[in-house]
């Protein structure tokens, strides 16, 4: 299996993330899986969507972003930075996300990569979305870690369910562009919780590693599901992490 991981964190080697990045590289490797990484900090990404990543404009006099994204596929204009990510993404069969959880979503670095990266007319757009998406086929995952305690994470924690903060990642971003995702791995206050427990958690991502190819992935919603006024059909009972019925009294 080929794995690509993104991982964004910026402390290059004295961090939890860094530690659980090194422990799941070596573990695919030794599982026989090739692997290949996006350090975000350390390639100094440019997360920021501009202009300048298109070397010819359809609209010159004003940036329509998706609209220029769709017009650079198609006359091969996106900019080099762009078009090594999309190599990598499209190259593999396991897609990994790894952060640390900033502001209940991922690092700023991190999400100006999916601006730039996942592209209009090649990973999404008319026709491709989520079960028709342009990266079906293949598997994501998210790893990330917290400061907060595992209680605070439960639906009825403090912060709320992990499942319903991921939300915007696995559903939106994930499962929108074709992905089937697969349950994320939370490791929550390793560095207040000492080094017993980091040990810990890096030997349970290992675990979870060791068993992705049969890790069965989560539940969404397909486009079946819903009517023409874009909601749930009669019937078709709830199964996401946010959906649920609205009624009258609602």
């Amino acid at each position: 299996m080929k794995v690509f991981i993104l991982y964004a964190h910026p402390e290059p080697k004295f961090s939890f993330n860094a530690a659980l990045l090194e422990r799941s590289v070596a573990t695919l490797e030794a599982q026989g899986h090739e692997v290949k990484v996006s350090d975000l900090y350390q390639m100094k990404f440019n997360p920021v969507a501009s202009a300048d990543d298109f070397s010819e404009r359809r609209f010159p006099e004003r940036l329509q972003y998706d609209r220029e994204q769709k017009h650079a596929v198609a006359h091969q204009a996106l900019s080099s930075d762009i078009a090594i990510e999309i190599e990598k993404v499209e190259w593999c069969d396991l897609f990994i996300l790894q952060f640390p959880l900033y502001w209940f979503s991922m690092p700023a670095i991190m999400k100006g990569w999916f601006d730039r990266v996942f592209v209009n007319s090649l990973h999404y757009g008319v026709g491709k979305r989520y079960e028709t998406g342009g990266l079906k086929g293949r598997k994501a995952m998210v790893c990330l870690t917290t400061g907060a305690y595992e209680a605070m994470l439960q639906p009825d924690g403090m912060m709320g369910g992990i499942e319903s903060i991921l939300w915007p990642i696995h559903n939106g971003t994930l499962f929108y562009t074709g992905f089937e995702v697969l349950p994320p791995f939370l490791a929550c206050s390793p560095v207040h919780n000492g080094q017993e427990a980091c040990d810990n958690y890096l030997n349970e991502y290992a675990k979870r590693l060791e068993q992705i190819e049969s890790t069965e992935p989560m539940a969404f919603h397909p486009l079946t599901d819903f009517g023409k006024d874009f909601r749930l059909k009669e019937g078709v009972t709830p199964r996401s992490a946010v959906h649920r019925r609205v009624t009258s009294k609602d």
